[in-house]
């Protein structure tokens, strides 16, 4: 799967994540969430979490799975985003790790992302519903995916404190709340 976008001045390729991607997708990913280089962007979790975002193991093992898939939106060689999506059941996905280069944030990518990703997820796996996740206290964040059509469910899940793969909260309050899209056509 390869898309070539316009999008303002530059041409976007929409395509699959491989292994060879990896080492430059975890330096996005860590780039656009944790550290200082982080809050250049507004989407960051700096404030909330230090530690990684993810790891190369884990990146692999999405790409490796077949009901798993990471888009990336590149610009020539550089990947400026990426969003990964999970067939969690019949007619359900789920979107997540949306990542823009912080200094490529509020350009319009991540609205492009999740655009490519929802129409992925109801052409490839028939999915009619998207589903995500994002930490409760982002509330800047839960309003940009409300302002795309997805809805808050009132559901909350834990968040993992215990699990230095997933971060090193800055608070022990962190949860996710549960939004949801109707994708189908």
């Amino acid at each position: 799967m390869q898309r070539n976008l316009n999008h303002g001045a530059a041409e976007i390729i929409i395509r699959v994540a491989q292994e060879q991607d990896i080492p430059a997708l975890h330096k996005l990913i860590e780039s656009a969430y944790r550290g200082d280089s982080a809050k250049r962007g507004w989407t960051h979790e700096a404030d909330l979490l230090g530690g990684q975002r993810t790891d190369v193991a884990a990146l692999r093992e999405i790409i490796e799975d077949k009901d798993q898939t990471i888009l990336l939106a590149m610009d020539g060689a550089d990947i400026a985003g990426c969003v990964q999506l999970v067939r969690v059941n019949e007619g359900t996905a789920y979107l997540g790790l949306l990542t823009v280069d912080p200094e490529r944030q509020t350009g319009g990518l991540g609205k492009l992302l999740i655009r490519e990703a929802e129409q992925y997820a109801a052409i490839n796996w028939q999915a009619q519903v998207m589903e995500m996740t994002v930490i409760r206290q982002r509330s800047d964040l839960i309003a940009y995916y409300e302002r795309r059509g997805y809805a808050l469910t009132g559901e909350r899940r834990p968040f993992p404190l215990d699990d230095p793969r997933f971060g090193l909260p800055k608070t022990k309050e962190l949860e996710f709340a549960v939004l949801r899209k109707d994708i189908g056509a």
